[in-house]
């Protein structure tokens, strides 16, 4: 375009005067279009809006757990959908997980879609046997003539200060089970199509959230909040895209990830990060591919190192690409140990950001010898 003005005004003042003229009009093109693409969502509206527009378009989903209704959720994620939906499909339960996930299990042996709310996961445990033994085996039992389409969601994982029995991360416990899929969301695009893809999958779905990501605001593009948005389950996203170490994380650590890449590229350090979303099943593909690339991989969740999932990705990347690791898979993970309940005792419990850097930072030998910082 300035080539076209030089040529019919020539230079000087003449072309001055429109350039002059064309900046207010560019800048206001320009933020327009940032403010299009700026719509930020926090992961808690995400939830709420994905459960509204999927019980709106299939009556036989429904929501049940303790405070879900009156209360409207005890992280506020049922906000709403009492009174737009009505009492007999926002269900308020008594305190007994093993009793409402039994009749959740039963409701979608008859066909319907239940959303069963588990205030933390850590309270499944009382209903475990319902969900691995009723709903995860029954599709298999039956030779393919019973579907339990249901969703077990709520906060997973570590919050602050709520001590051992309300501090694990069960990612690892349920992706062990055949029939189940398991999912752990990150942003509010994950949390949003995910949650969908639950709701609508025919299978039993155990869905993974995070309490302290509930009030994170993510940006979203207008294909995510359009109603027919939907992700695959079993399809990681590469966050950051690199080509020295591969970082493999989901849930909140996906943010610790990438941030320490961020810290990791000031360093010359290129990382990409994998947000892997399904833990089960497990997107081996993408993860493979980017090993191919950088050639080295570290491995990060909240969860206990043994029999956790970063093994189950160290065996993956062992068995299909041994050949192209150019060092040791560094694997992070939660202190082996009952989470404290003291703060500082806490923070040393699970994984940190510097921790991140450090392993990566080993993985391409970079990491300063121990006998020179004596």
């Amino acid at each position: 375009m300035l080539g076209v003005a030089r040529r019919r005004l020539g230079s000087g003042c003449a072309l001055g005067q429109l350039m002059q003229a064309l900046r207010p009009a560019a800048a206001a093109a320009a933020a327009r279009t940032y403010s299009a693409a700026a719509k930020e969502m926090t992961v808690r509206e995400a939830l709420n809006s994905a459960l509204d527009e999927e019980m709106s378009a299939d009556p036989s989903v429904f929501l049940m757990g303790e405070e879900v209704g009156e209360y409207q959720g005890a992280y506020k994620i049922s906000k709403g959908l009492l009174d737009k939906y009505g009492p007999d499909r926002v269900l308020d339960t008594p305190i007994t997980e093993a009793g409402f996930t039994g009749i959740g299990v039963g409701a979608a042996y008859q066909g319907l879609r239940p959303v069963v709310e588990f205030m933390t996961f850590n309270f499944s445990m009382q209903a475990i046997d319902h969900i691995i033994n009723s709903a995860a085996k029954s599709n298999y039992m039956s030779a393919g003539q019973i579907n339990v389409p249901i969703v077990f969601r709520g906060p997973n994982g570590a919050a602050a200060g709520v001590g051992a029995q309300h501090s694990q991360c069960y990612a690892a416990w349920y992706a062990h089970v055949p029939g189940l899929k398991v999912l752990t969301p990150y942003s509010a695009e994950d949390a949003r199509g995910l949650l969908k893809a639950a709701i609508r999958d025919p299978d039993p779905v155990v869905f993974l959230e995070n309490e302290l990501l509930y009030g994170e605001s993510f940006p979203v593009s207008a294909e995510v909040l359009d109603s027919s948005f939907c992700l695959p389950i079993g399809k990681a996203k590469i966050e950051r895209e690199g080509k020295d170490v591969t970082i493999t994380a989901f849930s909140k650590m996906v943010g610790y990830a990438l941030q320490a890449a961020e810290i990791l590229s000031k360093e010359g350090i290129s990382a990409e990060v994998i947000n892997l979303r399904s833990i089960r099943p497990l997107d081996r593909a993408t993860i493979n591919a980017s090993v191919r690339k950088t050639n080295r991989l570290v491995t990060l969740e909240e969860g206990f190192p043994q029999h956790g999932v970063g093994a189950e990705i160290c065996m993956s990347v062992v068995e299909d690409s041994f050949e192209y690791l150019d060092a040791p898979v560094e694997r992070i993970a939660g202190a082996d140990v009952p989470m404290p309940y003291a703060a500082n005792l806490e923070r040393m419990a699970v994984p940190q950001v510097e921790d991140i850097v450090r392993a990566a930072k080993r993985a391409c030998y970079r990491a300063v010898p121990m006998a020179a910082t004596a």
